[in-house]
């Protein structure tokens, strides 16, 4: 009885699922950006709590049952807050980003001045980045330094564009060299990225075989062999 109960309370806990996580996770950022009152950061696990010190307490009945569910119904709402809390932005496509930098360095071969060709693409990137390149553009068309327009912290997935382009100057053809430059990298760190999660696979794949086929080989293998040799020597022995 009280496995079961253990294995319902983490069900209902933590989502099996990455879809139910993401869920969650949605939610959370969802409260964040409306900036809607900060309740539900309690209300969610204390009614999980609830709802799971209450099976308890049905199934098990008695003082028994209550002893059970005080524990478990704080300990799920816990649990269940901490879930909520790990909530984080995703990260921001680098293929998208790439497409972006290509427009970039389209927008300012074809003439576009930089501060045109910096706004034209921010609509088409991620908010992060866009709200970003909106006051790049904005500082460069007031006539900033492109050293101090293009100021972005390290932490921005812009960050290598903007370094570059404070090299780059005044030079809108440099800038869409560039922009072209980064964009091809950005491929490139996916094709290792994904050739080394590949690799990783095979690893998590041949782990497994390897530790089954491995005590088979010393049973059918080894085994014999050995025990042939120790029956020959106790039979002269």
């Amino acid at each position: 009885m009280i496995p079961a109960l253990l294995l319902s309370a983490a069900m209902l806990i933590v989502p099996p699922s990455e879809p139910g996580c993401s869920r969650l996770r949605r939610l959370r950022r969802v409260t964040r950006a409306t900036g809607e009152h900060p309740s539900v950061n309690w209300w969610l696990p204390t009614i999980s709590g609830i709802a799971i010190g209450v099976l308890v307490a049905t199934m098990v009945g008695g003082w028994p049952g209550v002893a059970w569910a005080v524990p478990l119904g704080a300990g799920s709402a816990a649990v269940f807050r901490r879930v909520l809390a790990r909530a984080t932005v995703a990260p921001t496509d680098p293929l998208r980003l790439a497409a972006g930098w290509d427009l970039l360095a389209a927008c300012l071969l074809s003439g576009l001045p930089v501060p045109v060709a910096v706004r034209a693409i921010a609509d088409h990137l991620p908010q992060e980045v866009a709200g970003q390149l909106s006051a790049v553009a904005e500082r460069l068309a007031l006539g900033a330094d492109p050293g101090t327009a293009w100021e972005i912290p390290e932490s921005s997935p812009m960050y290598r564009l903007a370094r570059s382009a404070r090299r780059s100057a005044h030079s809108g053809a440099g800038l869409a060299k560039v922009a072209a430059t980064t964009a091809a990298d950005a491929r490139a760190s996916v094709r290792d990225a994904v050739a080394a999660r590949g690799q990783r696979a095979t690893v998590l794949i041949t782990g497994p075989l390897g530790l089954c086929f491995l005590p088979a080989f010393l049973v059918l293998g080894v085994a014999p062999v050995v025990i042939g040799l120790a029956a020959g020597l106790a039979q002269r022995w």
